[in-house]
């Protein structure tokens, strides 16, 4: 049965040079036939893929086939993460773009009339969506006294609240400067949950921003509230604006520990090929070793034995006696490719991941950043929910750090910085840090987390300073200027307090 479901589903896939695959949030990317791989094994039907995360592997249980487009039921990590995928043909893929466009800007019109009819009075100027990717609801409407107010929303149900909030600052500066009604007011208007995270991150703003962003939330009553208290189907409600204090009251989750903190036997073997450039990485499943920030060897330990398996991405190989020389050309390919003065610039081993590259090199010279870090001996990538935070330190003072690395321009770094101060500074407060013994004996001291944001020169992204100057001064911010050959040499060429 399942051979069959593989035949036919290779069959159709081949048919297609080219796909373009959708997820159920929306999110899509082209794929060439070959970055798709099916695989059966123990009786399972594998579908893997590669994409901008890196290479994923998911289980098929389920798949329908309507013309030039395929749909699988899909699951991972023993059940507990499902997913739907779709493949649509390139042929289709302008008529599903076009199609795309149109729901969101339906969507975006029905936005506008539960606005309309939670305030009848009020009249709607414009509807439309954003220029740049479409992903956004630009609305303005006009009250009885002839003001106007801006609104913006996620049609694409595929946006951070980092996303919505630094795309809402910028258009509401443009709006301001109207010469002709400028506007001082936006709404960001969501559903519940992603509401709930604007409203924790609206509350790090300064004081003079957040009297002009407005936190709302659609809610959806069901029928039969709507039949007893005689409520509209939609409604518009307010979020409180709260307090950077407000934030303290949540309940963090406990910080998951592990328990071995020391290398296995068979990682240290591998990083003694090339012990300058080859690190570790714990997780609670074992380690993953990364020659200057890539991951290219995993051990885990089964039933009390060391596996390894090795490879870049999909490329992935259990070590066996008559393969070890492919896992010494492996990291011999690694030490030629993967350097400053790369005899290729254009191979893989040179071009991926080049932020954990960074990471890398900081971690072993991150006193060039600050004299007084100490980084975590075991948390370097520090997970705060589901977010990691690229390093995680501690001064000599007891004062925690967040060190977050860009390589390319990211307009959302700001935001994101003083979300992951939101969540370090709340498990801190809570005791969880000192408890989890992330630092071992030192002590945390009690005073605020400090953000570290670096980057070479020209990766901080244009609009930086302007959305930097937004955040509430209870964030202590400093920026590392790199500078852009920091592959050859990592040298600081200023910090500055933001």
């Amino acid at each position: 049965m399942l051979e069959n479901l593989q035949d036919e589903l290779q069959i159709r896939l081949d048919e297609q040079t080219e796909w373009l695959l959708i997820r159920s949030s929306g999110k899509s990317f082209a794929l060439q036939n070959s970055e798709i791989e099916l695989e059966l094994t123990n009786s399972k039907l594998l579908f893997s893929f590669l994409d901008d995360e890196g290479f994923q592997t998911w289980r098929v249980t389920g798949c329908q086939f309507d013309g030039g487009e395929i749909a699988l039921n899909l699951t991972r990590n023993f059940g507990k993460e499902n997913e739907k995928m779709r493949l649509v043909s390139r042929v289709s893929a302008k008529e599903l773009s076009e199609n795309i466009e149109l729901a969101r800007l339906e969507k975006a019109n029905k936005i506008a009339q539960i606005i309309k009819e939670d305030d009848p009075k009020i009249k709607l100027v414009r509807v439309e969506l954003n220029k740049e990717n479409g992903r956004f609801a630009q609305i303005i409407f006009e009250s009885p006294n002839g003001r106007q107010t801006a609104v913006l929303t996620d049609v694409s149900d595929a946006l951070t609240p980092e996303i919505l909030l630094s795309s809402a600052i910028l258009w509401l500066s443009r709006l301001e400067n109207r010469r002709k009604n400028p506007i001082e007011i936006i709404w960001i208007l969501g559903e519940k949950k992603r509401s709930k995270n604007l409203q924790k991150l609206h509350a790090l703003l300064r004081e003079g921003w957040k009297r002009k962003i407005y936190i709302k939330e659609i809610s959806r009553q069901s029928a039969k509230t709507q039949r007893e208290k005689l409520q509209k189907k939609n409604a518009i409600n307010d979020l409180a604006s709260l307090e950077v204090a407000d934030l303290w009251r949540e309940k963090p989750k406990e910080i998951q520990t592990i328990e071995n903190r020391q290398i296995s036997r068979a990682a240290q073997e591998i990083i003694e090929l090339a012990p300058d450039k080859i690190d570790a990485i714990f997780s609670r499943h074992g380690e993953t070793l990364r020659f200057l920030g890539l991951p290219f060897a995993r051990v885990r330990k089964i039933s009390d034995k060391e596996k390894i398996w090795f490879g870049i991405e999909k490329n992935r190989t259990v070590l066996a006696g008559h393969n070890l020389k492919d896992l010494l050309e492996l990291v011999e390919n690694l030490r030629i490719y993967r350097r400053f003065d790369s005899p290729n610039k254009q191979h893989a081993f040179y071009a991926q991941a080049p932020e954990a590259w960074l990471e890398a090199i900081l971690r072993r010279n991150i006193k060039l950043l600050d004299a007084n870090l100490v980084l975590s001996p075991l948390y370097h990538q520090f997970r705060a929910e589901k977010d990691k935070i690229d390093l995680l330190a501690l001064r000599r003072d007891g004062r925690l750090v967040i060190i977050e690395i860009k390589i390319a321009p990211d307009r959302e770094m700001i935001f994101q910085a003083a979300d992951y101060w939101r969540k370090i500074e709340l498990l801190k407060r809570k005791g969880n840090m000192q408890k989890a013994r992330i630092f071992g004996d030192m002590e945390i001291s009690d005073k605020p987390t400090l953000v570290y944001l670096v980057a070479p020169t020209l990766s901080f992204h244009k609009d930086f300073k302007f959305l930097a100057d937004t955040i509430s001064p209870e964030i202590e911010i400093h920026r590392f200027n790199l500078a852009e050959n920091w592959r050859e040499n990592l040298k600081v060429l200023e910090r500055k307090r933001i």
